[in-house]
């Protein structure tokens, strides 16, 4: 199959698109060209904010399935809609985990778990893209496919709860700067490697089966925070870093932009049941354990420094960390 990839050279899509042409598929990205992609892949640029560059992109490349890893609210999806209704054998849509109601009704999740996130505006977005993509279903016969990662990192990720691309957090812990969990760091989570998540999404795409299903893809591997930051700390070759255990509502207050992230996300808990996907995907099964995964990401990282910053963990990292450390000091 001709499987077009909007996105294509991120945390999630470059593992996908790459064992997608291990299996045999004729794989595009379309990019901005911004980010380096991986080497020999077709390429098509063009801006999703330019639509009529965009849709002549999307019409030149006459794709058979189209993988959408960056579309967040539905005025994204309207363009490739218009293009290609009629021609797409699937739209894979890839939402977020995040859309279900926070916090959880009940544990674990499943993806008949109730929608609405009342913290965070990208799981709304989200959210409403997937009721614009049903809407098209129902009305158009388009053939939808929506994808829910939760927590997902690559080589090029340490999770943490600010932001995990980059090496951010591990150089903080080598460095002895103050790091934070929310709350007391034993809320359960799921981390999913993305060399894991892409046997999942691969063998969705051309399954017909898939079409009109919502399906999230994890890890059965539940973690809580503390056990996370104690596998970095190892991997990073740290013996005992600070890690402030600091009450969520601290944290959104001295960094609001970390409300969604947290009480939308990180720091609920967050079990899956991956019935679906193994019924869809047999041959769907998570190899490989956050203690081998966060070790290659940090052995990656440190022969990569070009791809180590992330400015945004150690601001927030500090301001959260130094306000918090003051307080209790003054007590």
């Amino acid at each position: 199959m001709k499987v077009l990839f909007i996105g294509g050279t991120g945390n999630l899509s470059s593992a996908c698109a790459g064992r997608l042409r291990s299996m045999g598929h004729e794989v595009w990205l379309l990019t901005r060209g911004q980010t380096p992609g991986p080497a020999g892949f077709p390429t098509v640029r063009a801006d999703r904010h330019d639509e009529a560059g965009f849709r002549a992109a999307l019409e030149a490349a006459a794709p058979e399935v189209v993988c959408d890893f960056i579309a967040f609210e539905p005025a994204d999806l309207e363009p490739v809609f218009a293009s290609l209704r009629g021609r797409l054998r699937q739209y894979v849509f890839v939402s977020s985990a995040t859309v279900y109601r926070k916090p959880p009704p009940a544990l674990p999740i499943t993806e008949d778990t109730p929608l609405g996130n009342p913290f965070w505006d990208y799981a709304q977005k989200k959210e409403a893209c997937e009721a614009w993509l049903r809407e098209r279903m129902a009305s158009d016969d388009f053939p939808v496919t929506i994808v829910r990662p939760s927590h997902t990192y690559s080589r090029r990720w340490i999770p943490n709860p600010v932001s995990s691309a980059g090496y951010a957090i591990a150089r903080r812990m080598e460095q002895g700067l103050p790091v934070f969990v929310p709350d007391n760091g034993e809320n359960p989570w799921t981390l999913t490697h993305a060399d894991d998540f892409a046997v999942g999404f691969c063998g969705l795409v051309g399954n017909e089966a898939a079409l009109g299903q919502a399906v999230h893809i994890t890890s059965d591997e539940v973690l809580t925070w503390n056990q996370i930051y104690a596998e970095i700390a190892v991997a990073a070759g740290v013996d005992d870093p600070p890690v402030l255990k600091i009450p969520t509502d601290f944290i959104c207050q001295i960094a609001p932009e970390m409300t969604g992230p947290l009480k939308g996300d990180k720091a609920q808990p967050a079990i899956f049941d991956n019935s679906r996907i193994r019924r869809l995907v047999p041959e769907f099964v998570c190899r490989k354990p956050f203690r081998e995964g966060v070790r290659e990401s940090v052995r990656w990282l440190r022969a990569h420094p070009e791809w180590q910053p992330n400015p945004k963990v150690d601001d927030v990292c500090d301001r959260v960390c130094r306000t918090w450390l003051a307080q209790q000091a003054g007590a």
